[in-house]
């Protein structure tokens, strides 16, 4: 077995320091590997399935790290949970064959969780987090600058004492999200002026934080009905679970 971790501009630093801090501590043995994404125009214009160009990007390094390596399989970590959701980078590991032994298992994401906690991890409770990429509105071009940007956003949210953020890039407009409980925090007057600083500082105009709080896929409720259409004529039925796989 060996964990196999890709990097490019939609890789946080710190999640990737967290990545590598956590396959030391547990002896697990680790490679990074780069991958290309931004180069896909495909990827870069940013519409409904950039998911599935990145994901695309991602199974064919691997498969040819797997390859080279001699190992059998790629796994990856979908959960039933993510299901519920507009995901077609799901349908890239389909076509790529890769193995889902968290969905095969139909274990959620707090039952993970919970496992992980009696297992003694204390990534148990980590904070969700996802690509860079998926805080740019679509339609939006994907450039490592405006990654960056969101980066360097979203570290000082963390350094502010925010443990459960995003920072979705719109142009002009940032819109910032933290955790409903955070929100009477983020409310006031004093981390309003902490937000205006950092974030025009960043270059943007209007510093904007969402009522509604942080919420995973946020951006997936600004596609099309014809959008959403589009992308699941494309990426075909969602994966199924097999047991000859298992």
């Amino acid at each position: 077995m060996r964990a196999v971790i890709a990097d490019s501009p939609s890789l946080a630093r710190t999640h990737l320091k967290d990545a590598l801090a956590f396959a030391r501590e547990h002896r697990i043995p680790v490679e990074v590997v780069e991958t290309q994404e931004l180069d896909n125009p495909d990827y870069a214009r940013n519409d409904a399935m950039r998911c599935f160009h990145c994901k695309d990007e991602l199974f064919s390094v691997l498969e040819r790290y797997r390859q080279t390596q001699g190992f059998a399989a790629i796994a990856y970590g979908v959960n039933a949970d993510d299901q519920g959701d507009f995901r077609p980078g799901q349908q890239a590991a389909i076509e790529h064959h890769v193995l889902a032994p968290l969905l095969d298992a139909g274990l959620t994401k707090a039952e993970i969780r919970e496992l992980s906690q009696q297992a003694g991890l204390q990534v148990w409770d980590k904070p969700a987090s996802a690509c860079l990429s998926s805080r740019m509105e679509y339609g939006r071009e994907v450039t490592a600058e405006a990654l960056s940007v969101i980066e360097r956003g979203e570290d000082a949210l963390r350094d502010m004492g925010f443990r459960q953020f995003r920072v979705r890039h719109h142009g002009e407009i940032v819109r910032i999200e933290v955790a409903r409980e955070e929100l009477p925090r983020a409310l006031s007057p004093d981390m309003a002026q902490k937000f205006t600083a950092v974030f025009k500082q960043l270059g943007f105009k209007f510093v904007t934080l969402d009522l509604e709080g942080f919420r995973s896929g946020s951006m997936n409720q600004l596609l099309t009905t014809e959008d959403l259409v589009r992308g699941r004529a494309h990426t075909g039925p969602s994966r199924t679970t097999d047991p000859a796989v298992t």
